[in-house]
């Protein structure tokens, strides 16, 4: 209807994503912008390229521009607390995706880490604990131990390990999302434990680096892998079908796009009072490995800007 254009029209949105130039923020950019451009207003971004400073800094410079909307993508679950209070203090809507502070906002779009962390420690009990045959040792290659991903997942992981006295996590060492840091140590857990059953990894970017160090070691038919991430083609379906990793969890972007775009429509045509009635859309996982792998199991930036996400 035309009260529904007219709504919509010449708001504006910030974006502070953790970083541009990777397919998560790309994917989910690609679905901002065909949505603000069919419906006429703007998502701006400013990119903090991994510092969480800039982030901060970038955060309040929307702040002072008033967006009616500003959207969230925080390294850090304590770092923007404040900013999350201080933009709604404004009268500013938040809404956090796929990391979230400790403060709310209005609405989350994205990954339950709880429920993560526990589908991908059931996969790798399932692949190395009772019934499999075998010795139950697996390592844990953690990523940031500041972003949600890494706390509320390691929760959910470890109250599934409780479940299971026969697994044993010989390592658990923090990569810093970093791929580098992921092959050296998965290299040195690899030397100490070569008998090594299973690693749980956090997220596919980081874990590029775990599967190297697995294949380096000859380990990639006893080692078993399994990691997530946002479901990009060349990330998720091209390294299973290779056999750098053995099950994926994807959270799969353009769902999540699509979430984002929903929860952006509500709000600017709503205008509710901030932080009066906040939402979450957790996105639906999806389960990867060579037997449930399809066409349509993973996206690629390409088809999502075309297909207007």
């Amino acid at each position: 209807s035309t009260t529904y254009y007219e709504t919509l029209k010449g708001k504006k949105v910030g974006f502070v994503p953790l970083s541009m130039g990777f397919d998560l923020t790309e994917g989910w950019n690609a679905g901002l912008q065909n949505q603000a451009k069919a419906l006429g207003y703007e998502v701006m971004i400013r990119d903090p390229n991994w510092n969480t400073e800039a982030g901060a800094q970038a955060a309040n410079g929307f702040i002072a521009e008033k967006p009616d909307v500003l959207i969230l993508h925080p390294l850090d679950m304590q770092a923007y607390n404040r900013i999350v209070q201080k933009a709604m203090a404004a009268g500013i809507n938040v809404i956090q995706v796929n990391l979230k502070s400790v403060t709310n906002g209005d609405a989350y779009v994205g990954t339950d880490w709880y429920e993560m962390g526990v589908k991908q420690a059931e996969a790798v009990v399932a692949a190395c604990g009772e019934g499999s045959g075998k010795n139950g040792k697996i390592a844990f290659v953690q990523g940031m131990l500041a972003t949600p991903t890494a706390t509320i997942s390691g929760q959910g992981a470890q109250d599934v390990f409780d479940k299971h006295p026969e697994i044993e996590v010989v390592a658990t060492q923090a990569a810093d999302w970093d791929a580098s840091k992921a092959q050296a140590i998965t290299s040195t857990i690899l030397k100490q434990h070569p008998d090594l059953c299973g690693i749980l990894g956090l997220w596919d970017g980081q874990d590029i680096g775990t599967a190297a160090a697995i294949r380096e070691a000859g380990l990639q038919d006893q080692v078993f892998l399994v990691t997530s991430g946002g479901g990009n083609q060349s990330a998720a379906c091209d390294n299973i079908e290779n056999g750098n990793f053995d099950a994926y969890y994807s959270y799969d972007v353009p769902g999540q796009a699509r979430d984002l775009n929903s929860a952006l429509k509500i709000l600017l045509q709503t205008d509710p009072e901030p932080g009066s009635a906040p939402f979450a859309l957790y996105t639906p996982l999806k389960y990867i490995t060579k037997d449930t792998l399809t066409p349509s199991s993973c996206w690629t930036l390409d088809e999502l800007k075309a297909s207007g996400g």
